[in-house]
């Protein structure tokens, strides 16, 4: 009898019996020395010495054997119609020591002292064996256990591997594998494994050549006390299975029973061209097609390795060919030239204005009680457009638009695209510092607002909506190039300049195209404008809308303020089609929990933030997929709104997918590692999106544009550097992991925190500063907010005005990015590189000690004032504004129920919109408009 360890982590065993064997004699013989272990019994067809039976039994040699992905014990009785059979034990060291003492054990031979007759064995021996299961049971679900024949744990791969070269292919095996995983982990130090408990580190820092780098991988040094995830082998050709007649015994040599590694690569060098090589992995890491492109990724750089000259830097090796490179791209959504969409060349107006001919009578924009037609809403734009051309607007221009919400809104964009100049949309709530950078920044002559309080300058003229009603008829619209600037729209930058986005009207048209017959938009369709026209998902609504022919509904600002208000509109005006960013949706969620909004609303497009999917199950409850449709859109200003469409089915939602799903046609998307390199899938790395999307400029930002649109490596155009964290799934889906640099998004504006960090900066007597964004609890997005840090100057000392730093910041940033808290430290605490260590800045409540006792007094105000904090978390002055310490409608909904819980006089919500400090409510709720 012979035993054999195949390694250092299974051992197998294959055990001739040249009798009849009862499998239930062994099956409680086995039960009672594995405590409860199972016999599978298997026949075979043929005889013991054919090469079917080499077959089975090699194949139960090779099953898996860990306890951490599969099965860490099996035993297989392989039966012949020649009266012969195979016991075959495979065992992982942490479950047996020794399977042929078991198997031995089993068929009551010899070898275990005071054997019994049946096949028992001694007391002590059982006990070992069940000891070493029960420890398995701690360690590993129940399910996995002892296994079933073509357990799912793991999975196996072959592929070859070119050799051609003169160094020993263990070496450039090595070399070609460090690479690969080098740009898979973005790491310049990877550790590989050698063997089952052996590690090597391998460094490509530095930029070495071919040869430097050659040499550290035979110099490599053991990687101490690390596990890899990752391990190659190289052994000689297997000795095949083979049978010495009945009476003999089996053994059978397998390189790996299971993977000792996430991902093992065993490559078998018999001297020739080509490596033959298998690839087993646990499924719990990685996907089979991730498996496939790791290893096309390691035969194309080793051939490239040992194709190259020893002065070649190793960062010019190709470790994916021509034709890898092409099948990313088409996982990413590049169609060929003649499967494109046929691109649309129409300008915004001119679809419009088709409407406007095909369907005069059919309502297009409503505000409150009044409603356009489309015959009424091109001419009311048509007077406006003559009125733009009367004060010296021409084809190129850009016109400012600083109005709010309402009819005169959508009339006046359209007039400006209808003089063929483009509109550069600002919001009336932002400071008077930002509107007058946009001003300037975009050479503005003209800003059509309402606004007292916009700031003036001579060389810019404000004219109101009025002042631009036509005499008489109105002139023909301008006919201009669909490539022609339509809009203009600044996002936050992070130099502390805003950026100019130059988006022209076929990416529009584009945009509609691809989504037009998906979502199955048209005349019936009712939409809603709930976004500032500031912010780009306002492209989507309003354009989405009027170009499909459907109905635009003009959500009031009170409205858009109040969950409830809104599910009213959404019912009373039967609306359809809403956009929603996240953190918005919630606060209507919560109202549809106590009461379902309308059941006209048949598709919701959310954009502008992250979106968790798990909170969607309660929609999904009470608005099934079938009369509901749920799209996760990702998308950025600089590829004109949306990129990618995931529906959101319950699957989606249970398993919180992060996934934004693939490309609208049109446009596709690539993962690239730092240096612009593709990254397959499975492997993270920076979104690139290209298509008929990209906008191709920013607004007198040359530089930046340089840095942000490149060239598109596999279709004409440019494709815009993101910024975004992502990676393909092997089905072309792309999943959003979040942002690779310092930008966040806050109830779906995008905000640079070097932005507001510079402002902080600026203000006197600040010396650093920082900024950070806090969720809420368990990823509450309704509850995030920004936590801004200050040191003071006079030697770190904690002096200083913090509202006079406040006031500074909010005289140059919107609402939105002004720091709901700011705390002043006496030094940023620091990382060993020098950088600010965000995760030891202090929570302003529990570090600064600042929270006031839920029994702060009796009085009103301070019974108030500790409802507030309780909600906020930090401390709460009776002089803050809620809105700025970063309320919103939602947490207004949640203050007004926590004062009833507090016996505190309750109001109507828009009172907060116009009492928005504990010193103003007060005195509101101690009058006589207070109610319990």
């Amino acid at each position: 009898m012979t035993n054999t360890d195949t390694d250092k982590l299974c051992r197998s065993m294959a055990l001739r019996v040249h009798t009849g064997a009862d499998p239930h004699r062994l099956g409680r013989a086995l039960a009672h020395a594995a405590s409860g272990a199972r016999l599978w019994v298997e026949d075979v067809p043929s005889g013991a010495d054919s090469e079917i039976a080499a077959l089975h039994r090699e194949r139960e040699l090779s099953r898996s054997a860990d306890p951490h992905t599969g099965p860490g014990l099996r035993v297989v009785l392989l039966r012949y119609p020649d009266q012969v059979a195979d016991l075959v034990v495979v065992a992982h060291r942490a479950v047996l020591a020794d399977p042929y003492e078991l198997a031995r054990a089993v068929l009551g031979e010899t070898a275990p002292p005071a054997a019994a007759p049946d096949g028992t064995v001694p007391a002590e021996h059982g006990e070992r064996l069940r000891a070493a299961l029960n420890a398995l049971g701690r360690t590993a679900p129940p399910e996995w256990g002892l296994g079933t024949p073509g357990d799912p744990a793991t999975g196996e791969h072959a592929f070859t591997v070119p050799a051609d070269g003169a160094l020993a292919p263990e070496l450039t095996l090595r070399a070609a594998l460090g690479l690969v995983l080098a740009r898979c982990t973005g790491r310049d130090e990877v550790v590989l494994g050698v063997d089952a408990e052996h590690a090597l580190t391998l460094s490509t820092a530095g930029e070495p050549t071919v040869g430097q780098y050659l040499e550290r991988v035979r110099r490599a040094v053991p990687a101490a006390g690390l596990a890899p995830a990752v391990g190659l082998f190289t052994t000689d050709t297997p000795e095949p299975l083979t049978g010495e007649g009945v009476k003999a015994e089996t053994t059978a040599v397998r390189p790996f029973l299971a993977p000792p590694h996430h991902l093992s690569l065993h490559l078998a060098d018999d001297g020739s061209t080509v490596l033959a090589g298998t690839c087993l992995y646990r499924r719990s890491a990685f996907g089979a097609e991730t498996v496939r492109w790791v290893t096309g990724m390691l035969a194309t750089a080793h051939r490239s390795l040992v194709a190259a000259d020893a002065d070649t830097p190793v960062t010019g090796l190709d470790l994916l060919d021509a034709p890898q490179r092409h099948a990313l791209a088409r996982l990413g959504g590049l169609q060929p030239p003649d499967q494109a969409p046929e691109e649309r060349s129409e300008r915004i107006e001119q679809t419009v204005g088709g409407w406007a001919r095909r369907t005069p009578d059919a309502p297009a924009v409503t505000f409150g009680d009044r409603t356009l037609t489309y015959r009424q809403l091109d001419q009311e734009a048509a007077g406006a457009a003559a009125g733009l051309r009367r004060l010296g607007v021409r084809p190129g221009d850009r016109v400012g638009v600083c109005l709010d919400r309402s009819l005169d809104l959508v009339v006046v964009l359209l007039a400006v695209l209808k003089t063929g100049a483009a509109y550069v949309p600002m919001d009336p709530a932002y400071p008077g510092e930002r509107l007058a950078f946009t001003t300037e920044d975009a050479a503005l002559r003209l800003v059509v607002t309402e606004s007292e309080a916009f700031p003036r300058t001579d060389d810019v003229r404000l004219v109101p909506p009025s002042a631009l009603a036509a005499d008489g008829e109105p002139d023909d619209t301008a006919e201009e190039p669909a490539d022609a600037p339509a809009y203009v729209i600044y996002t936050s930058g992070s130099t502390g300049r805003p950026k100019g986005v130059v988006v022209p009207h076929r990416n529009v048209a584009a945009l509609l195209a691809a989504t037009k017959d998906d979502f199955g938009l048209g005349t019936d369709d009712v939409w809603t404008l709930f976004h500032s026209s500031a912010f780009d998902f306002s492209v989507w609504e309003i354009w989405g809308c009027l170009m499909t022919g459907g109905r635009l509904v003009v959500v009031p600002y009170w409205a858009s303020r109040d969950p409830a208000q809104f599910a009213a509109l959404l019912a009373a005006e039967r609306v359809t089609v809403l956009s929603q960013t996240p953190s918005a949706f919630a606060q209507l969620t919560q109202v549809d929990r106590d009461e379902p909004i309308s059941a006209s609303v048949r598709l919701v497009v959310f954009g502008g933030e992250p979106l968790d999917t798990r909170p969607l199950r309660f929609w999904l409850d009470r608005h099934p997929e079938e009369e509901c449709r749920l799209v996760n859109m990702f998308g950025i200003t600089e590829t004109t709104v949306h990129v990618t469409a995931q529906t959101v089915t319950r699957h989606e939602a249970i398993t919180g997918s992060r996934s934004v799903g693939r490309p609208l046609p049109g446009w596709h998307v690539y993962v690239l590692d730092p240096e612009g390199r593709e990254l397959p899938p499975g492997v993270p790395g920076e979104i690139h999106v290209g298509g008929r999307g990209v906008a191709g400029r920013y607004l007198n930002r040359p530089e930046l544009t340089e840095q942000r649109f490149l060239p598109d490596p596999h279709a004409p155009g440019l494709m815009y550097r993101s910024g975004d964290r992502g990676r393909l799934l092997p089905d072309g889906r792309l999943e959003h992991l979040g942002r690779l640099d310092n930008q966040v998004k806050l109830r779906g504006f995008r905000i640079e925190l070097d932005e507001i960090r510079s402002r902080l900066l600026d203000a006197p007597a600040v010396d650093a500063a920082a900024v950070v964004l806090r969720e809420g609890t368990d990823g509450d997005t309704a509850g995030a907010r920004l936590d801004g840090y200050v040191v003071f100057r006079a030697d770190g000392a904690l002096t200083g005005d913090l509202q006079d730093v406040r006031r500074h910041a909010a005289r140059f940033l919107p609402d939105h990015m002004v720091p709901s808290t700011l705390t002043a430290l006496s030094a940023l605490p620091l990382t060993p590189n020098g950088k600010v260590d965000t995760a030891r800045l202090p929570l302003p409540l529990t570090d600064q000690d600042t929270a006031v006792p839920e029994t702060a007094g009796d009085d009103l105000a301070s019974r108030l004032r500790a409802v507030w904090e309780r909600l906020f978390g930090f401390r709460v002055g009776p002089d803050d504004d809620f809105f700025t310490l970063g309320g919103n409608s939602l947490l207004g909904v949640r203050l007004l129920a926590a004062m009833r819980e507090q016996g505190l006089p309750t109001f109507p919500l828009p009172q907060l919109y116009l009492h928005r400090t504990v010193s103003a409510l007060t005195a509101v709720l101690e009058g006589a408009g207070a109610r319990t």
